[in-house]
């Protein structure tokens, strides 16, 4: 499956877009050598920090084989509200679903609250059409209704536009007849008929998925189109990928069409660099820990595989059911705001000093405690090397602020202050962790912690000892992780189709035809793309509930010849892995069908990402100098290592600093690590006595 100009070009290019730094990776892969930067991004323009980023690496483009993206794009526009004037056409009578969705509250015990739905009231519009949830049509579909919405929506200045009917997954035939109708005048192609994005039930779930979808495609097609015009005029000839936020790439052609799986983008990037490198280094089961600047991601790994979600819930009331990677997110990141409440106790984030004015350290006007400022005030940052300050930070200063707003209400000194913040920090952050896992049925003390990001290494440790975690995986690069997951992505597509049947009644023929028919699609849009594929895989599953119930579990399948015995089976399974409950007498039923079909790309050999040639003899040669570090109410001396010079197979006792250009490993008193023939670094968590 060579595709055309790759087996030409010798250079692969990772690069992730966030919302502070830009990074890269370039692997040339006849010599295995890799070239790494960071810059700024440009919030006016994601593709001019690409570009900086390329150039950062001096990178000929046209000897680059393929460039794979990763973008918050359509993440910061959804969570900023700076979104495409979007129009609706629904069945009539469901003007108002998607404004009153579950009948929830953005404070659960709270008696106010503010909720804006994407699409404003005045361009939601009904139309006469009625299926049952069968797909049997009841009423229907009032053409000239559907061709009088479109045009009084685009006379109201309306760029994109959803398409959003009653039990569509059942039936899809009045969405495609109403698309038909509006393609004779509509300008553009940002249509989205609720049913091909997701075919299921829930019509509340699926109308906002759609919105979602709609409300972006315009921005990420003008995104998309800017960076290949700035690619081309560089002289790049061969394709360009995009991260999804199931941890999958698809083409730039493909990718504005489905819009809303870019969501999450940058997050599952992360975690398929974390699943990657752990396949590596003989570690499947992982915690992923992502520490930046404002806050903190995590997922699950287990047996080598991200765990993945159908649905994530961006925002209070926009649930979007589509398949990503299980990312959970707490507001507590380097530059996260440390304050004492009024019932006189420490709080830490989830408001952010963000980037500017940024946390007091970075010597541009911040004036609130931050983690980072805490770290500095601990000895685990050096002053020196804090590049935001021309010469430095003055740590006096520093403290002196730490002192007067948190240590003076506490009756304590500016570092017991500051040790009271991090330990907070890690007790916020354990909490999202035991989330991901336990709502799984995993116990965290069987998995390793995968620490990565800017600040991930550094409290990493800390992390695991409060969560019983034995082991802490630090990667080569760390601080640029999420660019080395664009690297090693695979191509991906997902597909799902609602049945709502009891198991007892399901017909297997209608199963087998439904994952024949996914796998068919899958294999045609991955063969489609330009790209070299070594092999395509195909996994199926199916969502499954006892009837009665709310929630469903995904049941992985072996093999799609299945039988009713082997179904309930595998259902029993899961639902006792989860819940450690047995009841196996209680009607089951499947709710929807699904497949993921994969395009493997070939292995990439990671050894690069550090130069061995730069590697010394021995751990002393590797000791750049020492500094005081607060551990446990105390000062202690702590030696501070070059992580590109430290010898492989080297074992290091707590405490000491491993410093490199995109990351800082902390190693505590009571903790070892040991560097693998990778250069990953794995800390042997200890107990304090």
């Amino acid at each position: 499956m060579v595709k055309k100009n790759e087996q030409h070009r010798d250079e692969l290019i990772g690069v992730d877009v966030g919302g502070t730094f830009t990074d890269i990776i370039r692997f040339n892969r006849q010599t295995g050598k890799i070239l790494l930067a960071k810059v700024s991004s440009t919030t006016e323009n994601q593709a001019f920090g690409v570009m900086n980023a390329i150039s950062a690496v001096k990178s000929q483009l046209s000897n680059v084989a393929m460039i794979i993206h990763g973008t918050t794009t359509t993440t910061n526009a959804l969570l900023e509200r700076k979104l495409s004037r979007t129009g609706l056409i629904t069945t009539k009578g469901f003007r108002d679903c998607l404004e009153l969705g579950r009948r929830t509250r953005p404070q659960p015990y709270g008696m106010k609250g503010h909720f804006i739905p994407i699409v404003p009231r005045d361009l939601r519009v009904e139309v006469d059409e009625r299926m049952d949830f069968a797909g049997g049509v009841i009423t229907p579909l009032d053409e000239s209704a559907v061709r009088l919405a479109g045009e009084t929506l685009l006379k109201s200045g309306v760029e994109s536009l959803v398409i959003h009917f009653l039990h569509s997954y059942a039936n899809p035939e009045h969405e495609l007849r109403a698309a038909e109708i509006l393609a004779e005048f509509w300008p553009n192609d940002f249509v989205t008929m609720g049913h091909s994005l997701l075919s299921e039930s829930r019509e509340f779930e699926r109308g906002v998925t759609a919105a979602v979808n709609a409300s972006v495609q315009p921005i990420l097609k003008k995104y998309i189109r800017k960076l290949v015009e700035e690619l081309s005029n560089a002289g790049y000839e061969s394709e360009l990928l995009v991260m999804n936020g199931n941890g999958g790439t698809v083409s730039a052609d493909w990718v504005a069409r489905e819009a809303a799986k870019t969501v999450m983008s940058g997050p599952a990037s992360g975690v398929m660099a974390a699943a990657y490198v752990g396949r590596a280094a003989g570690r499947s089961n992982l915690i992923t820990y992502d520490m930046g600047g404002t806050s903190t991601d995590v997922a699950l790994i287990v047996n080598g595989a991200p765990s993945v979600s159908n649905e994530i819930e961006l925002e209070y009331a926009m649930p979007i059911h589509l398949p990503m990677v299980d990312v959970r997110t707490v507001g507590a990141g380097g530059g996260s705001i440390a304050r004492i409440n009024e019932a006189g106790l420490i709080e830490v984030g989830p408001d952010s000093a963000g980037a500017d004015p940024g946390p007091i350290c970075y010597g541009l006007g911040g004036l609130r405690p931050t983690i980072s400022d805490a770290n500095l005030i601990l000895g685990r940052l050096d002053p020196t090397k804090l590049l935001a300050v021309p010469g430095g930070v003055d740590p006096a200063r520093v403290r002196d602020i730490f002192q007067k707003q948190l240590g003076d209400p506490l009756k304590v000194d500016a570092e017991k202050a500051a040790a009271a913040v991090l330990q907070m920090a890690t007790t916020r952050m354990a909490g999202a962790t035991r989330m991901v896992s336990l709502s799984l049925g995993k116990d965290p003390r069987d998995f390793s912690l995968f620490a990565f990001g800017g600040a991930g290494p550094m409290h990493a440790s800390a992390l695991a000892r409060e969560l019983g975690i034995p082991e802490v995986l630090i990667p080569t690069r760390p601080g640029i992780t999420n660019a080395l997951g664009c690297l090693v992505a695979d191509l991906r597509h997902d597909f799902v189709q609602t049945i709502n049947c009891p198991l007892e009644s399901v017909y297997i023929e209608q199963l087998l035809a439904i994952f024949e028919l996914h796998a068919k699609r899958g294999r045609e849009l991955i063969e489609k793309e330009p790209v070299f594929i070594r092999e395509i895989s195909v996994a199926h599953s199916l969502d499954m509930q006892f009837i009665g119930q709310t929630h469903v579990l995904n049941v992985p399948l072996q093999n799609p010849e299945v039988s009713i015995e082997i179904i309930q089976a595998a259902f029993n399974e899961v639902y006792f892995n989860r819940f450690k409950v047995d009841l196996s007498e209680i009607r089951a039923q499947i709710v929807n069908v699904a497949t993921t079909v994969t395009g493997l790309r070939s292995e990439i050999n990671l050894d690069g990402l550090i130069d061995p040639k730069a590697r010394a003899h021995t751990l002393r040669a590797a000791q750049v100098g020492s500094r005081d570090v607060w551990f446990d109410d105390e000062w202690h001396d702590t030696p501070i290592f070059a992580r590109e010079v430290l010898p492989l197979g080297v074992t290091i006792h707590g405490p000491a600093i491993i410093e490199q250009m995109d990351s800082m490993t902390l190693i505590e008193p009571y903790d070892k690590a040991t560097v693998d023939i990778s250069g990953n670094i794995f800390i042997s968590v200890g107990v304090k006595q």
